[in-house]
């Protein structure tokens, strides 16, 4: 690729491993593109792929990809879109090397690339899997070079816009403002349908207006030299982009104002959303600053095996009923006990129920241990031994199985020239990627002024969720939960309302635990940073919503004062 006038149309297919497959067709058939990405890793992705490559050291990629290539292979050379996907994950390699054998079956000379120099795990000993997150400029060198394909492993996800968007304006690693209105955009872009309606807080007023949203449509980023960008979708796809969809989405898996990545920090504080027609949002006013001196590492393991059961508790005495067959099982456990013992009871009963399921509650028993005979056949014998001597009504929606591995996550960071960050090209020419000349060390943005408070007048007790969206997501250990309003007059209440203290009283799992707030009033919105709710990542499976997707919506409907003149 190189210099060209006229805005970079880039377009996403996917924003995770098994997201939806016909969505590479629809993008390159729906309207023009020149760049398609698609986003398949995430924390938990590694895991798996890594334990895919125990089981056979030439897979740890996302064979998904393959298969969707096969279908729209020949459609993209046709239509002249280059296809730039992390699909590579632990193995970008040997998905270059089986997209080349595609080509060659389906008669297409395509010129395929790949990135690689993330993979750090034989330097963490024990590790199933090490990755450096790796930025954009492997991914342009590749493009500039006259890649059709290209595939990575662990980029950031919003490497595959700033890659494509560095080639094709010829962008450098100074333009930190351009690179970071670039990083915005792919960031709004990565997770596919949530930019164009889908997971939306107020899904409900768009369906009352008349908005499909069984199959919202893909989006894509009208990406200008400046950096600004105009998010929009395919005429006539499912969906719809507005102020809010975008909002949602920027703040999704987020923590302060400074957004820092291998090639730029972007200030989110700096974003401006504008509806610029339908399905139309531009994006302007980001501003770059280097980029930190460290990259980000993620490293999974193997934490063990674990197992759970749910017994299910019906009509009256629930509270007893529990402590029963809590007692019960810590006595046949007592001679080798699971070395974490966790048990949750959930009160989804009611009183004078008009159905059984309703009438009943869910005490779930979760173990963990280094041993999965601890966790296994001791559990399920102890559990299933109870069936005719134990509360009345006992049964278990499952029976507890042999017990399962789980994964632990850390982040640990490493400097930026601690990798070899190389572009592999078609004709196997190897070219350096260098890093960031110019760095800086991550810091907290000092917090803006607040706006003043909305006056006093009447309030009524009613869900935060009526006047407030969120959206949630996991980082590693922590959550994030990123609330926004879509008023001025709402902006003046929330930023006073929704303190720290007020957050740990509406989120009690969160009262022990560090939560850090941050206000970005461009947004009208506050990003609270739960740290620890997690416990060591998604793949340990700690809390019942082990990524928090939902966190943001249990939030919403907490009730407090609002005033009257709000909702």
């Amino acid at each position: 690729m190189t210099r060209q006038p006229g805005p970079l149309r880039i377009g996403n297919a996917s924003g995770f491993y098994g997201d939806r497959f016909d969505a590479m067709r629809e993008m390159l058939t729906g309207g023009e593109l020149d760049v398609l990405t698609g986003d398949y890793l995430a924390e938990l992705t590694m895991l798996i792929l890594g334990r895919d490559r125990l089981k056979d050291p030439g897979a740890g990629y996302a064979r998904t990809f393959l298969r969707q290539l096969e279908e729209c292979l020949g459609l993209a050379r046709e239509r002249g879109v280059r296809i730039v996907a992390n699909a590579g994950g632990l193995n970008p390699a040997g998905l270059a090397d089986a997209v080349r054998q595609l080509a060659d079956r389906l008669g297409l000379p395509v010129r395929v690339a790949h990135v690689e120099g993330d993979d750090l795990t034989a330097a963490h000993p024990g590790s199933l899997a090490a990755h450096a997150y790796l930025g954009g400029f492997g991914i342009a060198a590749c493009l500039r070079e006259g890649a059709d394909v290209v595939v990575t492993g662990r980029v950031t996800d919003a490497a595959l816009v700033t890659g494509p968007a560095a080639a094709h304006f010829g962008w450098g690693p100074g333009d930190h403002d351009r690179l970071a209105g670039a990083v915005v955009a792919g960031h709004v872009l990565e997770c596919g349908g949530q930019a164009t309606g889908g997971n939306y807080a107020f899904f409900h007023e768009a369906a009352r207006s008349g908005r499909d949203l069984r199959r919202p449509g893909f989006p894509l980023a009208e990406l200008h030299e400046d950096g600004s960008c105009v998010v929009t979708k395919h005429p006539g796809t499912g969906g719809f982009v507005d102020v809010g969809t975008v909002t949602a989405q920027l703040l999704y898996e987020t923590a302060g104002a400074r957004y820092a990545g291998p090639d730029v920090t972007a200030r989110l504080d700096t974003v401006r959303l504008i509806q610029d027609g339908p399905d139309r949002v531009r994006i302007e006013g980001v501003r770059g600053e280097a980029p930190p001196p460290t990259l980000k590492v993620g490293v999974n393991r193997l934490g063990g095996f674990r197992n759970e059961v749910a017994f299910v508790l019906t009509g009256l005495d629930i509270e007893a009923k529990a402590d029963l067959v809590r007692e019960q099982l810590t006595d046949a456990l007592a001679k080798s006990p699971p070395a974490e013992v966790r048990w949750d009871l959930v009160r989804t009963d009611r009183p004078d129920a008009p159905s059984e399921e309703t009438a009943s509650a869910l005490l779930r028993l979760v173990v963990r241990d280094p041993s999965q005979e601890a966790v296994g056949r001791a559990l399920s014998g102890a559990a299933i031994e109870l069936a005719l001597a134990s509360y009345p009504g006992f049964h278990v929606l499952a029976p507890p199985g042999k017990g399962s591995p789980y994964g632990v996550f850390e982040a640990v960071y490493v400097p930026q020239g601690g990798v070899d960050h190389v572009a592999v090209l078609h004709d196997g020419r190897r070219i350096p990627v260098p890093p960031a000349h110019d760095t800086v060390v991550l810091d907290e943005v000092p917090e803006p002024p607040l706006p003043q408070p909305l006056s006093h007048g009447p309030t009524a007790r009613a869900p935060l969720g009526l006047v407030a969206g969120a959206r949630s997501g996991d980082k590693g250990g922590n959550a994030n939960v990123g609330v926004w309003v879509r008023s001025d007059d709402a902006w003046r209440w929330l930023a006073h309302e929704l303190t720290v203290d007020r957050f740990r009283q509406l989120i009690p799992e969160s009262g022990r635990l560090k939560v850090t707030r941050h206000p970005l009033p461009h947004l009208r919105a506050l990003n609270f940073v739960v740290e620890g709710i997690l416990g060591e990542g998604v793949a340990a499976q700690h809390r019942f919503d082990p990524q928090a997707k939902a966190l943001g919506e249990w939030l919403r409907s907490r009730h407090l004062d609002i005033p009257e003149i709000l909702l």
